[in-house]
């Protein structure tokens, strides 16, 4: 049996999701909320968390760090959102989630999501693979989706500066930087900073000296 908590702030959702999912004969929503804690209490499903794939939705998809389980637990997140962006897919996932599912899937892909989930695979709905497909294939054009933030990252970046120095620089935690490092990386399509700052240097992202 496959046990589901789901967590929307939108009651219309989280009824719509369970009505979807009570006529699955091996799938048990286990309780429902506005956030994580109000799902578990609301039938005292603290031994539910163990393997409960979850429905999720947020303006800003980061499912682990807004309950981050213990290590004797291991839940399997699927984030429910209205939002395809590739910044919020890419920090769904390194946040832990294993489903990435759009608000407008029809009934048959939010069970499927689930289901895959719960036997060890991904999911991503079709729109938002299809789109990162495209971005892979095509990297020069996500250049483009570098913050100002992180723009001002690779300039310093560029000038040879470490993490520390550049969080100095701007007055930023080095745990900020690391993750805008980490971005600007994932954007750029890059595997290290050199190659970072060379492909912002051949697409123009970076001043001419």
């Amino acid at each position: 049996m496959i046990r589901v908590l789901i967590v929307d702030d939108h009651p219309i959702v989280r009824e719509g999701v369970s009505t979807v999912l009570e006529r699955e004969p091996d799938i048990e929503v286990v309780g429902m909320g506005g956030t994580i804690d109000d799902g578990s209490a609301a039938r005292g499903v603290e031994p539910a968390r163990r393997r409960t794939a979850r429905s999720r939705s947020c303006r800003a998809p980061r499912p682990a760090r807004a309950w981050r389980p213990s290590s004797a637990d291991n839940p399997n997140i699927i984030v429910f959102t209205a939002h395809d962006a590739d910044d919020d897919v890419f920090r769904a996932i390194r946040d832990g989630a294993r489903g990435y599912l759009l608000k407008g899937s029809a009934a048959a892909d939010i069970v499927d999501a689930i289901r895959q989930v719960h036997t060890g695979n991904s999911y991503l709905s079709p729109r938002v693979a299809a789109k990162l497909v495209s971005d892979v294939a095509h990297p020069r054009a996500r250049g483009g989706l570098l913050s100002p933030r992180e723009r001002g990252v690779l300039r310093l970046v560029a000038a040879g500066l470490s993490n520390r120095q550049i969080a100095e620089t701007l007055s930023l935690s080095e745990r900020t930087i690391k993750f805008h490092v980490t971005a600007i990386l994932n954007k750029l399509g890059a595997d290290n900073r050199a190659q970072a700052v060379a492909l912002a240097a051949e697409r123009g992202l970076l001043p001419s000296r």
